[in-house]
């Protein structure tokens, strides 16, 4: 069965994930985990793990959900594996372990299960010998942009930070998918981890301080 993960905003009130799970098992949908994004006085943000029966199209469970009272679907994508919070120290292991030369490829190829994202890229701003700033993208996850920014005004950079995807610099390409985007200096503050979701969501600052610590340890053991 096809899994999809679904990203919800529900109102803050007793029986709402409740009336979720009623709603969405009505078309088939099975929560296989969810986690808690982001929580304010009003709403919560929840992302939930969904197996769809075959067949099934994702709209279906929009409309369920939708048809509730104080429920509004953020997004919904195509997603393997389960939410669970050791999966970030899984990765942190799993960096530790390789040979220098790879870990940063091993930190993009993972980072994008492990943060819910599309892609992740790591970029460099360099110095060209007439003393204009470049930028080069040292590796990048299945599914990364191939070509960078030419520039990117936002570094150095010296906290994770969602990025404006609509700003000059941003690639027409991304700004096309509608891509939402977030950086985090990663061993110093001219090379940054990015991420990137086609379509959306937007970040949330629980994920942006989420990546923030991750990167932060990682750069740590980059040094």
């Amino acid at each position: 069965m096809p899994s999809y993960l679904l990203r919800v905003q529900l109102a803050d009130r007793p029986g709402s994930l409740g009336s979720l799970a009623v709603a969405l098992g009505s078309v088939g949908a099975d929560i296989l985990s969810l986690d808690v994004v982001e929580r304010t006085p009003d709403f919560a943000i929840d992302d939930l793990v969904v197996d769809l029966p075959a067949g099934a199209m994702p709209d279906s469970v929009i409309t369920a959900a939708e048809a509730l009272n104080g429920i509004r679907v953020e997004s919904i994508r195509p997603h393997t594996g389960l939410l669970e919070a050791h999966r970030e120290l899984e990765l942190i292991n799993h960096v530790a372990a390789a040979p220098r030369a790879d870990k940063l490829q091993v930190l993009v190829d993972e980072a994008p299960r492990v943060l819910r994202v599309a892609w992740a890229s790591v970029i460099r701003r360099t110095t060209t010998k007439s003393g204009a700033d470049g930028l080069e993208r040292v590796v990048g996850s299945a599914g990364a942009p191939e070509s960078t920014a030419t520039h990117a005004p936002w570094l150095p950079l010296s906290e994770a930070v969602a990025l404006d995807a609509d700003a000059d610099w941003v690639p027409q390409l991304l700004r096309d998918l509608d891509t939402a985007l977030a950086a985090a200096p990663l061993g110093g503050p001219d090379t940054a981890l990015v991420l990137g979701r086609g379509g959306g969501p937007d970040f949330r600052a629980p994920e942006i301080a989420r990546l923030g610590y991750l990167s932060g340890i990682v750069g740590s053991l980059l040094r």
